[in-house]
């Protein structure tokens, strides 16, 4: 089904985060065109191949949460869970029943790797993992127990109501007003080759861990309350949430830069291998 019959659907939808959602269009995007810059020739054929003319890694980057308008059983249940994992501490354990991202990008890795694969199943494996590797990327998709990844963690973002999670998803990477080409342009002149080579993971349990250690630290802290207004009253039963504001973004703008960087190079080096081990002759 085309992701473009669902636009206003979506639009409306993203009015109230869930946990399924991750970086938003704009964090997605990017993450997609850095990879692009980092692929294969090999990887890059593969890519066109599968997802036909006019469609890039970009596009494809926000199919996954475009397709939770589609009211069918696969998108609603299903798939839901595949966006993020829940950590007991810093440790990934398992997955749970329904699955997670971790068990999700594994299951499509092995299907692009498929050569009985059909075009249209490869097209939506590709999809999903180009977006499931920048889910990984963001600090508070990788959760700990009870927070719903920050959703439950009420904040204001410079004095207007939201939640923690969707100060991440979005608001975070979308204070400067930035296009997703201007901000993955200039993102990508800030990678350094040293960058590439120490970044260069393929490894989902590494950007896992990587991204609990970051979550731990994005909490509000006693900093992020609002400051006591001379006459003002708290409102009755109402007690102040953090305000999340130019200290906030001044602290954790360079670490959310920094995963989408990231998230690009690895995204590029995870393409690169799955598509060179599509190429290798099988054991005798």
């Amino acid at each position: 089904m085309n992701a473009r019959l669902f636009v206003s659907l979506v639009a409306a939808g993203s009015l109230v985060p869930t946990p399924a959602l991750a970086w938003g269009k704009t964090g997605h995007r990017v993450v997609a065109s850095i990879a692009d810059t980092q692929l294969s020739g090999l990887a890059r054929a593969n890519v066109e191949q599968i997802l036909g003319y006019g469609e890039g890694l970009d596009e494809a980057a926000t199919w996954p949460d475009d397709m939770r308008a589609d009211p069918s059983p696969f998108w609603q249940k299903q798939a839901s869970p595949w966006h993020y994992v829940t950590l007991n501490d810093l440790t990934y354990d398992h997955a749970p029943p329904e699955g997670d991202a971790l068990e999700a990008l594994d299951k499509f890795s092995k299907t692009l790797r498929d050569p009985n694969a059909s075009r249209a199943d490869k097209q939506t494996a590709l999809r999903f993992i180009v977006h499931l590797v920048g889910d990984l990327h963001q600090p508070l998709h990788a959760g700990k127990c009870c927070d719903k990844g920050g959703n439950d963690v009420k904040v204001t973002w410079f004095g207007k109501p939201t939640n923690l999670h969707a100060a991440w998803d979005s608001a975070l990477v979308d204070e400067e007003q930035l296009s997703f080409s201007e901000l993955a342009a200039r993102l990508e002149r800030h990678i350094s080759p040293a960058d590439v080579v120490a970044w260069w993971d393929v490894n989902p349990l590494d950007w896992i861990t990587e991204s609990a250690e970051i979550r731990d630290t994005v909490y509000p802290t006693a900093a992020d309350m609002p400051k006591p207004v001379k006459g003002k009253k708290t409102k009755k039963g109402g007690p102040d949430v953090p305000d999340l504001n130019f200290s906030y973004v001044y602290r954790f703008t360079p670490v959310m830069e920094r995963r989408l960087e990231q998230g690009g190079v690895r995204l590029a080096a995870y393409l690169n291998m799955i598509f060179a081990d599509t190429r290798r002759s099988p054991a005798k």
